[in-house]
Protein backbone atom coordinates (compact mmCIF):
# COMPACT_ATOMS: atom_id res chain seq x y z
CA UNK A 1 0.00 0.00 0.00
CA UNK A 2 0.85 3.44 -0.87
CA UNK A 3 2.31 5.88 2.18
CA UNK A 4 -0.53 8.37 2.94
CA UNK A 5 0.48 11.71 0.99
CA UNK A 6 1.03 14.87 3.63
CA UNK A 7 -2.26 16.62 2.76
CA UNK A 8 -3.84 13.44 3.46
CA UNK A 9 -4.21 15.40 7.55
CA UNK A 10 -5.93 18.22 6.04
CA UNK A 11 -9.30 17.01 7.29
CA UNK A 12 -12.66 19.05 6.40
CA UNK A 13 -14.45 21.00 8.28
CA UNK A 14 -15.37 23.61 10.24
CA UNK A 15 -11.85 25.23 9.94
CA UNK A 16 -9.78 26.75 6.88
CA UNK A 17 -6.48 25.21 6.26
CA UNK A 18 -3.09 27.38 4.69
CA UNK A 19 0.42 27.08 5.03
CA UNK A 20 2.45 29.99 7.08
CA UNK A 21 6.67 30.10 7.26
CA UNK A 22 8.36 30.84 10.69
CA UNK A 23 11.64 29.94 11.63
CA UNK A 24 12.44 28.97 8.12
CA UNK A 25 10.26 26.42 8.12
CA UNK A 26 6.77 25.96 6.46
CA UNK A 27 3.82 25.40 8.31
CA UNK A 28 0.17 23.72 8.16
CA UNK A 29 -2.67 25.29 10.31
CA UNK A 30 -5.88 24.78 10.61
CA UNK A 31 -8.23 28.18 12.17
CA UNK A 32 -11.31 29.03 13.29
CA UNK A 33 -11.21 32.78 13.80
CA UNK A 34 -13.90 33.75 16.17
CA UNK A 35 -12.30 37.51 16.20
CA UNK A 36 -10.48 37.85 19.45
CA UNK A 37 -7.03 37.23 20.44
CA UNK A 38 -4.94 34.07 19.32
CA UNK A 39 -5.05 31.01 20.87
CA UNK A 40 -2.14 28.66 19.41
CA UNK A 41 -2.71 24.96 19.80
CA UNK A 42 0.48 22.59 19.89
CA UNK A 43 -0.11 18.97 19.97
CA UNK A 44 2.11 16.02 20.73
CA UNK A 45 3.17 12.80 20.17
CA UNK A 46 1.35 10.57 18.23
CA UNK A 47 -1.03 12.92 17.24
CA UNK A 48 -1.31 15.90 14.74
CA UNK A 49 -3.27 19.25 14.92
CA UNK A 50 -6.86 17.17 14.20
CA UNK A 51 -6.15 16.02 17.98
CA UNK A 52 -7.48 19.56 18.90
CA UNK A 53 -10.77 19.40 16.83
CA UNK A 54 -13.10 19.84 19.65
CA UNK A 55 -11.38 22.97 21.05
CA UNK A 56 -10.99 24.70 17.36
CA UNK A 57 -14.68 25.17 17.15
CA UNK A 58 -15.37 25.76 21.03
CA UNK A 59 -12.71 28.33 21.66
CA UNK A 60 -13.54 30.34 18.19
CA UNK A 61 -17.35 29.82 20.03
CA UNK A 62 -15.54 31.31 22.86
CA UNK A 63 -14.91 34.51 20.57
CA UNK A 64 -11.08 33.65 20.25
CA UNK A 65 -9.06 32.84 17.10
CA UNK A 66 -7.77 29.57 16.79
CA UNK A 67 -5.29 27.96 15.50
CA UNK A 68 -3.81 23.81 15.23
CA UNK A 69 -0.90 23.42 13.79
CA UNK A 70 1.26 20.43 12.94
CA UNK A 71 4.72 20.82 14.43
CA UNK A 72 8.04 20.60 12.36
CA UNK A 73 7.95 16.85 11.10
CA UNK A 74 4.45 16.48 11.56
CA UNK A 75 1.76 16.04 8.51
CA UNK A 76 1.99 18.38 6.42
CA UNK A 77 4.47 20.79 7.70
CA UNK A 78 8.13 20.65 6.45
CA UNK A 79 9.73 17.91 7.63
CA UNK A 80 13.68 18.92 7.40
CA UNK A 81 16.55 16.75 9.09
CA UNK A 82 17.20 18.67 11.68
CA UNK A 83 15.96 21.55 14.31
CA UNK A 84 14.15 19.14 16.71
CA UNK A 85 16.04 20.79 19.75
CA UNK A 86 14.47 22.58 22.24
CA UNK A 87 15.44 26.12 21.73
CA UNK A 88 14.20 25.49 17.72
CA UNK A 89 10.97 24.46 18.82
CA UNK A 90 10.41 27.09 20.48
CA UNK A 91 12.00 29.04 18.27
CA UNK A 92 9.11 27.70 15.74
CA UNK A 93 6.49 28.77 18.10
CA UNK A 94 7.65 32.34 18.30
CA UNK A 95 7.61 33.06 14.85
CA UNK A 96 4.35 30.97 13.81
CA UNK A 97 2.89 34.13 16.49
CA UNK A 98 4.64 36.62 14.62
CA UNK A 99 3.52 35.16 11.39
CA UNK A 100 0.06 34.90 12.05
CA UNK A 101 0.18 38.46 12.65
CA UNK A 102 -0.31 38.23 16.87
CA UNK A 103 1.69 40.68 18.74
CA UNK A 104 1.11 37.47 21.77
CA UNK A 105 -0.65 34.52 21.62
CA UNK A 106 -1.71 32.15 24.46
CA UNK A 107 0.06 28.55 23.71
CA UNK A 108 -2.01 25.71 24.38
CA UNK A 109 -0.14 22.38 24.31
CA UNK A 110 -0.03 18.92 24.63
CA UNK A 111 2.68 16.38 25.34
CA UNK A 112 5.50 17.48 23.45
CA UNK A 113 3.47 20.54 22.43
CA UNK A 114 2.81 21.26 26.34
CA UNK A 115 6.85 20.94 26.82
CA UNK A 116 7.36 22.89 23.78
CA UNK A 117 4.85 25.92 25.19
CA UNK A 118 6.79 26.09 28.48
CA UNK A 119 9.60 26.47 27.01
CA UNK A 120 8.82 29.01 24.38
CA UNK A 121 7.00 30.77 27.63
CA UNK A 122 10.60 31.06 28.94
CA UNK A 123 12.74 31.88 26.04
CA UNK A 124 10.41 34.40 24.13
CA UNK A 125 7.92 35.90 26.89
CA UNK A 126 6.86 38.92 25.79
CA UNK A 127 4.85 36.65 22.87
CA UNK A 128 3.40 34.44 25.23
CA UNK A 129 0.36 36.14 27.33
CA UNK A 130 -1.36 32.93 28.76
CA UNK A 131 -0.56 29.36 28.87
CA UNK A 132 -2.48 25.85 29.01
CA UNK A 133 -0.38 22.58 29.28
CA UNK A 134 -2.31 19.70 28.69
CA UNK A 135 -0.34 16.11 30.11
CA UNK A 136 2.91 18.16 30.49
CA UNK A 137 5.32 18.94 32.90
CA UNK A 138 7.63 21.88 33.10
CA UNK A 139 10.65 20.34 31.21
CA UNK A 140 12.95 21.12 34.46
CA UNK A 141 10.38 19.14 36.79
CA UNK A 142 10.39 16.43 33.85
CA UNK A 143 14.36 16.42 33.83
CA UNK A 144 14.70 16.27 37.94
CA UNK A 145 11.79 13.56 38.38
CA UNK A 146 13.52 10.91 35.32
CA UNK A 147 16.99 11.48 37.58
CA UNK A 148 15.15 11.13 41.27
CA UNK A 149 12.59 9.04 40.84
CA UNK A 150 14.06 5.91 38.92
CA UNK A 151 11.33 3.85 39.99
CA UNK A 152 8.28 6.26 39.11
CA UNK A 153 9.01 8.89 36.46
CA UNK A 154 12.28 7.20 35.08
CA UNK A 155 10.12 3.82 34.86
CA UNK A 156 7.48 5.33 33.18
CA UNK A 157 9.52 7.58 30.62
CA UNK A 158 11.61 3.96 29.78
CA UNK A 159 9.13 3.42 26.48
CA UNK A 160 11.88 6.89 25.45
CA UNK A 161 14.68 4.44 25.99
CA UNK A 162 13.86 2.99 22.88
CA UNK A 163 12.74 5.57 20.50
CA UNK A 164 17.25 6.04 20.85
CA UNK A 165 17.86 3.42 18.17
CA UNK A 166 18.66 3.91 14.81
CA UNK A 167 16.05 2.91 12.08
CA UNK A 168 14.61 0.61 14.51
CA UNK A 169 11.59 2.33 16.35
CA UNK A 170 10.29 3.89 12.99
CA UNK A 171 9.91 0.47 11.40
CA UNK A 172 8.09 -0.87 14.49
CA UNK A 173 5.90 2.25 14.79
CA UNK A 174 4.84 1.61 11.03
CA UNK A 175 4.65 -1.77 10.56
CA UNK A 176 1.13 -3.41 9.73
CA UNK A 177 -0.01 0.60 8.82
CA UNK A 178 1.06 1.49 11.66
CA UNK A 179 -0.11 -0.48 14.23
CA UNK A 180 1.91 0.13 17.24
CA UNK A 181 0.04 3.47 17.59
CA UNK A 182 -2.92 2.78 17.66
CA UNK A 183 -1.19 0.40 20.63
CA UNK A 184 0.14 3.49 22.23
CA UNK A 185 -2.66 5.26 22.28
CA UNK A 186 -4.47 2.55 24.24
CA UNK A 187 -1.46 2.18 26.80
CA UNK A 188 -1.91 5.58 27.50
CA UNK A 189 -5.73 6.72 27.45
CA UNK A 190 -8.20 6.21 30.29
CA UNK A 191 -10.24 3.37 29.43
CA UNK A 192 -13.49 5.46 29.09
CA UNK A 193 -12.13 6.97 26.03
CA UNK A 194 -10.62 3.65 24.35
CA UNK A 195 -14.37 1.98 24.98
CA UNK A 196 -16.13 4.68 23.43
CA UNK A 197 -17.51 5.40 19.82
CA UNK A 198 -14.84 7.95 18.83
CA UNK A 199 -11.95 6.00 19.62
CA UNK A 200 -12.01 3.95 16.70
CA UNK A 201 -11.90 6.97 14.35
CA UNK A 202 -9.17 8.44 16.39
CA UNK A 203 -6.82 5.59 15.87
CA UNK A 204 -7.51 5.60 12.49
CA UNK A 205 -6.85 8.91 11.73
CA UNK A 206 -3.39 8.91 14.13
CA UNK A 207 -2.75 5.68 12.27
CA UNK A 208 -2.56 7.58 8.67
CA UNK A 209 -1.01 10.23 9.87
CA UNK A 210 2.54 8.80 11.08
CA UNK A 211 2.68 6.79 8.03
CA UNK A 212 2.98 10.11 5.78
CA UNK A 213 6.91 9.86 4.59
CA UNK A 214 9.25 11.97 7.03
CA UNK A 215 6.97 11.80 9.77
CA UNK A 216 7.81 8.77 11.93
CA UNK A 217 11.57 9.78 11.46
CA UNK A 218 10.76 13.39 12.72
CA UNK A 219 8.79 12.12 15.71
CA UNK A 220 11.65 9.74 17.23
CA UNK A 221 14.11 12.90 16.66
CA UNK A 222 12.03 14.84 19.19
CA UNK A 223 13.29 12.47 22.00
CA UNK A 224 16.11 11.54 20.44
CA UNK A 225 17.57 14.77 21.20
CA UNK A 226 15.17 15.21 24.47
CA UNK A 227 17.29 12.08 26.29
CA UNK A 228 20.91 12.69 25.04
CA UNK A 229 20.92 16.13 25.48
CA UNK A 230 20.52 15.14 29.34
CA UNK A 231 24.43 14.02 29.28
CA UNK A 232 25.55 16.63 27.43
CA UNK A 233 26.01 20.37 27.83
CA UNK A 234 23.31 21.56 25.72
CA UNK A 235 20.83 20.00 28.31
CA UNK A 236 22.48 21.64 30.93
CA UNK A 237 21.83 24.77 29.22
CA UNK A 238 18.13 24.47 28.47
CA UNK A 239 17.32 23.52 31.58
CA UNK A 240 19.25 26.59 32.88
CA UNK A 241 17.28 29.27 30.14
CA UNK A 242 14.30 27.28 31.81
CA UNK A 243 15.03 27.60 34.96
CA UNK A 244 12.97 31.38 35.67
CA UNK A 245 9.52 30.57 36.22
CA UNK A 246 6.96 31.73 34.09
CA UNK A 247 4.85 35.17 34.58
CA UNK A 248 1.82 35.08 32.86
CA UNK A 249 -1.10 32.74 33.98
CA UNK A 250 -0.70 29.08 33.60
CA UNK A 251 -3.43 26.45 33.23
CA UNK A 252 -2.17 22.64 34.20
CA UNK A 253 -4.37 19.96 33.45
CA UNK A 254 -3.46 16.47 34.01
CA UNK A 255 -5.41 13.24 33.89
CA UNK A 256 -4.98 11.06 37.07
CA UNK A 257 -4.62 8.07 35.21
CA UNK A 258 -1.50 9.57 32.98
CA UNK A 259 0.88 6.82 32.60
CA UNK A 260 3.57 7.96 30.89
CA UNK A 261 3.66 11.73 32.52
CA UNK A 262 2.93 10.99 35.82
CA UNK A 263 0.63 13.84 38.23
CA UNK A 264 3.04 13.87 40.57
CA UNK A 265 5.82 15.19 38.10
CA UNK A 266 3.54 17.36 36.53
CA UNK A 267 2.32 18.59 40.84
CA UNK A 268 6.17 19.03 40.89
CA UNK A 269 5.88 22.50 38.33
CA UNK A 270 4.95 24.24 40.79
CA UNK A 271 8.07 26.72 41.61
CA UNK A 272 8.21 27.43 37.33
CA UNK A 273 5.08 28.99 37.63
CA UNK A 274 3.78 32.53 39.37
CA UNK A 275 0.04 32.40 38.42
CA UNK A 276 -1.13 28.84 38.52
CA UNK A 277 -3.85 26.56 38.05
CA UNK A 278 -3.75 23.03 38.32
CA UNK A 279 -6.58 20.20 37.54
CA UNK A 280 -6.45 16.79 38.34
CA UNK A 281 -8.82 14.70 36.19
CA UNK A 282 -10.18 11.82 37.74
CA UNK A 283 -9.97 8.50 35.20
CA UNK A 284 -8.60 10.14 32.42
CA UNK A 285 -5.48 9.14 30.81
CA UNK A 286 -2.64 11.15 28.61
CA UNK A 287 -4.99 12.95 26.05
CA UNK A 288 -7.49 15.05 28.44
CA UNK A 289 -8.50 17.10 25.74
CA UNK A 290 -9.50 14.21 23.57
CA UNK A 291 -10.69 12.19 26.49
CA UNK A 292 -13.05 14.71 28.65
CA UNK A 293 -13.11 17.54 25.31
CA UNK A 294 -15.94 19.92 27.13
CA UNK A 295 -13.88 19.98 30.49
CA UNK A 296 -10.56 21.27 28.95
CA UNK A 297 -12.40 23.66 27.17
CA UNK A 298 -14.13 25.26 29.76
CA UNK A 299 -11.29 25.33 31.32
CA UNK A 300 -9.16 27.08 28.65
CA UNK A 301 -12.31 29.54 28.59
CA UNK A 302 -11.51 30.10 31.97
CA UNK A 303 -8.16 30.84 31.42
CA UNK A 304 -8.97 33.21 28.47
CA UNK A 305 -10.91 35.44 31.12
CA UNK A 306 -8.12 35.07 33.40
CA UNK A 307 -5.52 36.54 30.50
Amino acid sequence: MAAPEPSSVRVEGPWTHRDVHANGTRFHVAEVDGGGPLVLLLHGFPEFWWSWRHQLTSLAAAGARAVAVDLRGYGDSDKPPRGYDGWTLAGDVAGLVRALGAERAVLVGHDWGGLIAWATAALHPRLVSGLGVVAAPHPVALRRAVRSEPLGQGRASAYATAYQLPRWPERRLVRDDAAEIEAVLRRWAGPRWVAGDEFGEVAARNRSAMQVPGVVHSAMEYYRWALRSQVRGEGHRFAADLAAPVRVPVLQLHGALDPCLLPSTAAASAPWALDREHELLDGVGHFPHQEVPEVVTAALVRLLGRV
